[in-house]
């Protein structure tokens, strides 16, 4: 090791596509390393989310043509950003999340000559199920990247198989696995109480079972068979439920629920609330979690719902499996599958 880098408070960067990743996902790992002894730098598109990690000596610097998108251009000037950064913060480690900085991110710390390059792979972007033309391009960007960097961290035990089959080394690769908070998910007589109080402020009958989902409003994340699995469900005459979901909308994404879609199942009774904060009494209010998603890595929302004790409908997907046990904490359906997931939450 450099003799003057073991005098030096170890610096790290973390880059995510975007500020919420570093909020919601990261921020006890990212004050874990501060406690350690690091200096922190986060990169991703600017939010508030990474404004407020300041308050615990993480600076945040912003690569303002990041997005989840895919646009070649916004792309080429996000890598030109992110080798500003690596210039300027000269990181002994890169810790890079999501699919874009995953590949970005190793392939310009490499070229940079950052000492530590380490990737976690929160779910490939392509499912086994995926056409060719999907699977090829991630596929083949994955291998380039993992190429150069020191470590994989996998969260879903399926990505591991993947990508030992792609040709990664299988010394690279480390299954990560995920995790929550079980002092904070945890069904309590105070929740219980803060969700009633919920429930009367959204004018919702105490009697009345409620179906719940948390994503963002892209249709990625399943949207399409819930919204017809609602419209199917009313057509049986079956009205007595509510849907809430919570979840910011993407009007940048190429794939975002646009408006004319929100507005036809707001005509349903589907209650969007947006991004929330309140998280745990939302979930004690749920009588029934929906995970309907086409990609997930290890789904955190899943877990934190059976935490909470609530029966779980997911698509029957990687990640999905290792956090619903069909029949047991919840029910899987095959992707796409309206029928299933109607009697999934019929059962439920």
């Amino acid at each position: 090791m450099n003799p003057k880098i073991e005098h030096e408070r170890p610096r790290v960067l973390h880059v995510t596509t975007t500020a919420m990743s570093l909020g919601w996902l990261l921020e006890p790992q990212l004050r874990a390393f501060v406690r350690a002894g690091f200096d922190v730098t986060t990169a991703s598109a600017p939010g508030s989310m990474a404004e407020q990690l300041g308050d615990y000596g993480i600076d945040h610097r912003a690569i303002d043509s990041f997005d989840r998108a895919v646009n070649p251009g916004a792309d080429i000037r996000a890598a030109g950003e992110l080798r500003q950064i690596l210039a300027d913060v000269n990181p002994h480690i890169i810790h890079t999340h999501n699919p874009k900085p995953g590949v970005l991110g190793r392939i310009l710390a490499r070229l940079h000559g950052t000492p530590v390059v380490v990737n976690t792979v929160h779910g490939l972007y392509a499912q086994e199920t995926d056409a060719l033309r999907r699977k090829i391009p991630v596929y083949a960007l994955e291998r380039i990247a993992a190429a150069c960097s020191d470590a994989e961290l996998v969260q879903s035990v399926e990505d591991v198989q993947t990508l030992l089959s792609l040709g990664v080394p299988r010394s690279r690769v480390h299954l990560l696995g995920n995790g929550i908070d079980l002092n904070r998910f945890k069904p309590t007589v105070q929740g219980r109480a803060r969700a009633q109080l919920l429930r009367g402020h959204l004018g919702i009958a105490h009697n009345v079972p409620v179906v719940g989902v948390v994503g963002r409003l892209v249709w990625e994340k399943g949207y399409g068979d819930l919204f017809a699995a609602v419209k199917r469900l009313r057509a049986m005459g079956r009205n007595s439920f509510e849907v809430v979901v919570v979840g910011p909308s993407e009007p940048g994404k190429g794939d975002a629920v646009d408006r004319g879609a929100i507005e036809a199942m707001r005509g349903e009774g589907v209650r969007f609330l947006g991004q929330r904060n309140d998280i745990t009494s939302l979930l004690q209010l749920f009588d029934v979690f929906i995970l309907p998603s086409r990609r997930e890595g290890f789904p955190r929302a899943a877990m934190e719902a059976c935490a909470m004790g609530v029966p779980v409908v997911a698509t029957d997907i990687r990640g999905c499996r290792q956090v619903v046990a069909h029949g047991h904490n919840g029910f899987l359906y095959s992707v796409g599958a309206v029928d299933e997931l109607v009697d999934r939450i019929r059962r439920c």
